[in-house]
Order: structure tokens, then C-alpha cells, then sequence
């Protein structure tokens, strides 16, 4: 019961994760949303996907401005009996999902500036908690009544809100070689910020305990539960009161004497009678005792019930109402760099991502689990990546893309724990993730260009590694979408992409006090975005 409010552990894991790896996005232009596949992009957002390729840009200065609109569905599903419900939803929103780039490009050199979500974005809300939530408060009916006080039913009230956001600001550099390779180097820092709030409180059980005047009606947990513990303290001051009025007659060498004839040491008759009564009601057999043993019941059973209402305290405790608002900030470098290779009609753009070593640090306003102590640290990595994309103009107006992604996830940190420990990710990983996209452009006219794509992502993670409140998930998404050139130096983009995800389902072997049991985790999501490419 201790840990009765097991809010997030989440750490810095993103809420959002609809396009790139388990932490990173990838969708970061309305170009994208219409065709999820930018990895040889000669456009502005090649800021983010093909930095190497800004150098054929026309000379100038150029700014890209883009937003999406994002909602997505979490639903996980248990078969943990006794809960009051089976599925848990939250929904997670993001109305401002920016991004800004800016390019000033001169003969074979290109400067470049990017601002973005690179991880993280929105806020989840779960209105009824999840199933961790309850499971623990679930359990209180069964433990009580296997303890002899029949419980059948409880309830509780919970709220869990999420909202984690990383901000990339970078800066680049691309140079052109000759006509063929072009290169480019830049940094990225990253500034994770995640913002975790919720509470459990009123819980309600329905015990039956004439001893104390409960008689199955909706009652406060930590009410009962205080009562109870005064009881079974006074109980136990009670035997252990018992055990020591026989200490005399220890002293007295009677402590032999069989209790049946406790009147030949200097009991009464109704003084062993009520003390064999009070043994065999403790589930004790009084038959062949001696006062010697009676008296070393009655100290053990003084303990046993010391140590119930000790429990009973804790429990008082733990059931009381329980509030966390939390935050966790921390940032990081992120060494870029890039290749593109221009064949005429065949352009290939490479680029990889160092790993950034990260540590979020708790700023805590409320925190009454004890879960998230101001100050501490939490592993919060963004892995290294690699993508290697081409684009091949297939006619004059059709344009066919490819492009994959592969994150180095097993070699990174994300706050998971074994055995109270951070882990490193290759303890909770088989497989590094990885996304492949496909995507084709046509020129309607010299306004008009319409595009669609395909993007799949896969996860590697083990079962271990999925929670309700943390899970990875593969994903398959559409995209569609339009660029109109409103004038030569004006370009409008505007997508849209539906995002649908893979169920997992992991099973839970028997656990004291846990039975076994399933949760399945799946979600869906959509996002439409517009973008406005500007050239001076």
C-alpha cells in the first residue's frame, strides 16, 4: 500500500510518437504530413531532414514557417479482476505544434537555423487514472477479507495529466563540394521540459466489523483503517497485560503447572476458564499448555496484534488522499552532421545524429508519494540516428521518394528502472527502432503539386518494457496532401496524416498478491498541418 499513488514513470518519454523513434519526431514541416518522406529533401525543411542538400537553394534568404494539429487516443485494456472498469482512455492533444526554419544560402554555402518539438509535444489527460492506479485500491476488499473482515466493494476518485514537450534549437552550416557532393555539420540543443500532475483521493471501502460498529456501508479507507489499528493496539495492551499478571506465579516455580489446574498455583476457576476461552478464540489450543507456555501465547499474540495495527497505520497512510505536481527539466548537445549526393535525376541525402547524453531534474511543488523528490534525476537520453533517403524524378512531374530511419535506442537511457535501478535500454530492449517511408509527388500544373505517402514504424522493445503508463507501439500511417505556389518566392503546404498503430498485448505471470493478467495497449491518432515557405 505504500505506493498506493503510482504516478508517472514516465520521466521524459514523449506523449506524442506518430512519426520517429521511441523519443524523437520526425514529423517536422507541413511537407512532411503530406508526404512522410523528406530524408532528400531539397526544400526548406531540409534544414531538419537533408541539411547538406540547402545548397541548391537559389542565393538568398529564405524562412519556413509550419504548424500541425495533433490529437491522439490512448486505450489500454486489463483483465486484473475486481477493478471497476476494464479500459482506461486518454487523450492527448496538440494545437501548437511549430516549426521554423531559416536559411541564408550564397554561391556553394548555406547558414541554417531550426527551431522544433523534437520530442515529446502536447499534453495526456486520463481522466479515470489507469489501471495501476486502481489495481492497488482494488486489491483492498480481497486483503481485507482473507484478514476475516468481509469487504466487497470500494471506490476512489483519480485524474492523471501529462504534458512533456523537448524544444531542438539548431544551427548549420552546409558546403558544396562540386555538383555531385555537398556536405554539412551543425548542433542541435535540446531542452527538455515535462510537467506531470494528479491525485487519488476519497477512497471508499464497505467492511463488515461489528466490533467496531461497521456493518457494510461506504466508509472512508483511512477512517476504518485508524479505527482499526486503535483497535488492535488496544487488543494487543490487553494481552500483553494478560501474559504479564502470570509472571508471579513463574516467579513462584508454578510456571509448570499445567493451565487445566492453574487453581492448584493461585488462579481461579473462572480465571483459567477465561483464559482457555481467549486461547482457542485466538486460534490457540489450550488443552496441554502450562502457564509457562499460556503466558508466552499471550506475549506472542500481544505482538501479532502490535504489529497488524502497526499495518493498519501504514495502510491509514496510504489510502489518504494523495497529490503530485511535478516538473522535470533538463537539456543537451546534439552534433549533427550531413551528406547529400545530386546524380541529375537521382538525389541522396544521409545524415546522422550523435546520441545526447540528458538528466531531467525534478522541481516538485507537491509530492506526497514520495515518488519524485525535488532535486532528483532521472536518465532522459536522445539516441544518436541515422537517415538515409532518395528522391528520383521519375518524369518531369512525377517524383518518387524513399527514406529510413534508425535510431540507436539500446545504447540510451530513458528512465527505466529493474529492481529499483535506472537501466540502460539494452535491458529492456531486443531491437533498436526503426521507420521506412515511401512517398510520390505530382505537378498538376505550376501551382499546383498533389502528394501522398506511406510511413511504418517498428519497435523493439521487450514486454518489460510496456506499462500503462509507458509503451512503445509500431505504426502504420497514410499521408496526403498539396503544395500551392501562390507567387514563385511563395509556397503554401498542406497535409494531412493518419496515424495507425499496432496493438500489443503483454501478459502478467501471478505475483503476490497479484494474480495473472493481460493489458493491451493501442492507440490512434491524427494530424493535419500547414506550412509557408518564403524566399527573399
Amino acid at each position: 500500500m505504500k505506493k498506493i499513488l503510482l504516478l508517472i514513470t514516465l520521466s521524459a518519454l514523449a506523449l506524442i510518437s506518430m512519426a520517429g523513434g521511441i523519443v524523437h519526431n520526425t514529423n517536422q514541416s507541413a511537407s512532411f504530413i503530406r508526404m512522410p518522406v523528406r530524408d532528400a529533401s531539397l526544400g526548406l525543411d531540409a534544414v531538419y531532414y537533408n541539411p547538406a542538400g540547402l545548397v541548391f537553394l537559389k542565393d538568398g534568404f529564405h524562412i519556413s514557417l509550419n504548424n500541425q494539429y495533433i490529437t491522439q487516443t490512448r486505450t489500454i485494456e486489463t483483465t486484473f479482476p475486481g477493478l471497476n472498469r476494464s479500459e482506461f482512455q486518454g487523450d492527448v492533444v496538440a494545437p501548437l505544434f511549430p516549426s521554423v526554419y531559416a536559411v541564408y544560402k550564397k554561391d556553394k554555402l548555406a547558414f541554417s537555423l531550426g527551431f522544433n518539438p523534437i520530442g515529446g509535444g502536447g499534453s495526456a489527460k486520463f481522466a479515470d487514472g489507469l489501471p495501476s492506479f486502481e489495481m492497488l485500491v482494488a486489491g483492498l476488499p480481497g486483503s481485507l477479507s482473507s484478514g476475516g473482515i468481509p469487504t466487497t466493494q470500494y471506490s476512489f476518485e483519480t485524474e492523471f495529466e501529462g504534458r512533456s514537450v523537448f524544444y531542438g534549437i539548431q544551427g548549420g552550416v552546409s558546403y558544396k563540394i562540386n555538383d555531385i557532393l555537398s556536405l554539412s555539420a551543425g548542433l542541435r540543443y535540446v531542452m527538455m521540459n515535462n510537467h506531470y500532475t494528479g491525485y487519488l483521493k476519497n477512497i471508499q471501502i464497505n467492511p463488515v466489523f461489528p466490533a467496531l460498529n461497521y456493518s457494510g456501508e461506504m466508509v472512508k479507507a483511512p477512517a476504518f483503517f485508524t479505527a482499526l489499528s486503535g483497535y488492535l493496539a488496544t487488543v494487543s495492551t490487553t494481552l500483553q497485560a494478560t501474559g504479564t499478571s502470570l509472571q508471579p506465579i513463574l516467579d513462584g516455580g508454578g510456571g509448570g503447572v499445567p493451565l487445566s489446574q492453574g487453581t492448584n498455583a493461585g488462579l481461579t476457576a473462572q480465571e483459567v476458564a477465561t483464559l482457555q476461552a481467549t486461547i482457542t478464540a485466538l486460534g490457540g489450543d489450550p488443552t496441554n499448555m502450562s502457564i509457562e507456555q499460556t503466558q508466552g501465547f499471550f506475549v506472542g499474540a500481544s505482538a501479532s496484534y502490535s504489529a497488524n495495527s502497526q499495518a493498519m497505520s501504514a495502510n491509514a497512510a496510504a489510502t489518504a488522499d494523495k497529490e503530485v505536481d511535478a516538473k522535470q527539466n533538463g537539456g543537451g548537445f546534439v552534433p549533427m552532421i550531413g551528406v547529400n549526393l545530386n546524380f541529375d535525376r537521382l538525389n541522396i541525402g544521409l545524415k546522422y545524429e550523435h546520441k545526447a547524453s540528458i538528466n531531467v531534474k525534478n522541481s516538485t511543488t507537491v509530492d506526497q508519494t514520495g515518488l519524485y523528490p525535488d532535486g532528483a534525476e532521472t536518465p532522459s537520453d536522445m539516441p544518436s540516428m541515422l537517415s538515409v533517403g532518395a528522391g528520383f524524378k521519375a518524369t518531369d512531374k512525377l517524383n518518387i521518394s524513399a527514406g529510413v530511419h534508425y535510431y540507436f535506442d539500446k545504447g540510451a537511457g530513458y528512465g527505466k528502472k529493474l529492481n529499483g535501478e535506472f537501466v540502460k535500454n539494452d535491458k529492456v530492449m531486443d531491437k533498436n527502432f526503426w521507420e521506412l517511408g515511401l512517398g510520390v509527388e505530382y505537378e498538376l500544373t505550376d501551382k499546383f503539386l498533389v502528394s501522398a505517402g506511406y510511413l511504418r514504424t517498428q519497435t523493439g522493445v521487450m514486454d518489460i518494457y510496456q506499462t500503462d503508463l509507458s509503451h512503445s507501439l509500431s505504426t502504420n500511417s497514410i499521408a496526403a496532401g498539396l503544395r500551392y505556389l501562390v507567387t514563385n518566392n511563395i509556397g503554401i503546404n498542406l497535409g494531412a496524416m493518419n496515424t495507425m498503430y499496432l496493438e500489443n498485448v503483454r501478459e502478467f505471470p501471478a505475483a503476490a498478491p497479484y494474480p495473472a493478467y493481460k493489458e493491451t495497449y493501442n492507440r490512434k491518432a491524427f494530424t493535419v498541418a500547414l506550412g509557408v515557405d518564403i524566399s527573399f
